[in-house]
């Protein structure tokens, strides 16, 4: 029997291809081989299958980049790069849900409310790294918005704009940062140039 992870994920990757109004039990029962009895075995109906639906979004596709990101440790910038390579490295992937998403929550209210949770969520972290690294409190929210602005516009573009081309515009933003005119372009965070590099 499979698990509720399975349905969920299944239920992910359904609405990533087909869109919310693919989200039917039989959709989901067919994606997996499975009766609808498995499925009331984890959900009461479709209702109770959206609200797991949406939170495991929410924690697939933030909570666990940023638990992820702060077990690791490290400075504010440090911790950035993690961010943004744990980001890029599932970027395909999450970019499709992320549009399916985005798209049911102009129709849904429920959706629509889990969304500014999690866009909130988001930029709220954005916001902390930035002021961890001494960045001006000014900026704060003007840079989270940047850095998050260009990775949901890069998967709206047609064709949308390529992780590794995505990384490149990242670099750019990051030396913005407060030790940012110190790094190079594609050097890790904490491994500051010396003087002669920058002459």
């Amino acid at each position: 029997m499979a698990s509720r992870q399975d349905w969920l994920e299944a239920g992910l990757t359904v609405l990533s291809e087909d869109g919310a109004p693919a989200l039917t039990i039989e959709r989901l029962c067919g994606r997996l081989g499975l009766t609808k009895g498995s499925f009331y075995h984890h959900f009461k109906g479709m209702a109770g299958f959206k609200t797991g639906l949406l939170a495991h979004f929410a924690a697939e596709y933030t909570t666990r980049y940023i638990d992820e990101v702060e077990r690791s440790g490290g400075s504010p910038l440090a911790r950035l790069e993690h961010l943004l390579t744990l980001v890029l490295a599932e970027e395909d992937e999450r970019s499709r849900v992320e549009i399916a998403v985005r798209a049911w929550a102009a129709q849904d209210g429920e959706v629509r409310a889990t969304q500014e949770r999690v866009d909130a969520l988001r930029l709220d972290y954005l916001r902390s790294l930035w002021r961890e690294a001494g960045g001006a409190e000014a900026d704060a929210v003007p840079m989270a918005r940047l850095l998050y602005l260009v990775l949901i516009g890069a998967g709206q573009v047609v064709p949308p704009v390529a992780a590794s081309d995505l990384r490149e515009v990242y670099e750019l933003a990051m030396r913005l940062a407060p030790d940012g005119r110190t790094r190079n372009p594609g050097q890790a965070a904490g491994n500051v140039a010396t003087p002669e590099a920058d002459s």
